[in-house]
């Protein structure tokens, strides 16, 4: 028998890497059925420090419109449990930890790499970080070159 996933994650950012890691999570859940697909992205607040409030709410809207856009595409597919999250903190900590615990994640699907510009390795940093510190099933998707 093979494993049921009842509680999906998967983490976007607005990258190519992540819209490869959506595309696979919209087959995952497919193939489980009633399962909930939880769409998150993390507002890495570390990063706003220096910019202050208006930059932050320019984020939180750019989040909301990434995950909303995400959970319309879902259920536009046909994935019939689609919850849209938004966490203020760091990606590589809240993922496995507060996210995944609070949803009940048993897996949890991300890009090999992502969006940030200050260097893939900072960004793969979270992929292991998920990898090495989640308990439950993680699946890294790697995008096509």
């Amino acid at each position: 028998m093979a494993n049921h996933y009842k509680s999906i994650v998967v983490a976007v950012d607005g990258s190519k890497e992540a819209e490869y890691a959506f595309r696979k999570s919209i087959d995952v859940a497919k193939r489980n059925a009633n399962s909930i697909l939880n769409v998150i992205n993390i507002i890495d607040t570390r990063a706003f420090e220096a910019y202050g409030r208006s930059s932050m709410e320019r984020a939180q809207h750019t989040s909301e419109e990434l995950v909303n856009g995400y959970k319309a595409q879902a259920e536009s597919e046909g994935v019939e449990n689609v919850k849209a999250v938004i966490e203020y903190g760091s990606p590589r900590t809240l993922i496995t930890n507060e996210v995944a615990d609070s949803v009940t994640a048993d897996l949890i699907i991300c890009g090999a790499t992502g969006l940030n510009t200050i260097g893939r390795y900072l960004i793969g940093s979270v992929s292991e970080a998920i990898v090495r510190s989640a308990k439950c099933d993680v699946l890294v998707i790697r995008t096509p070159e």
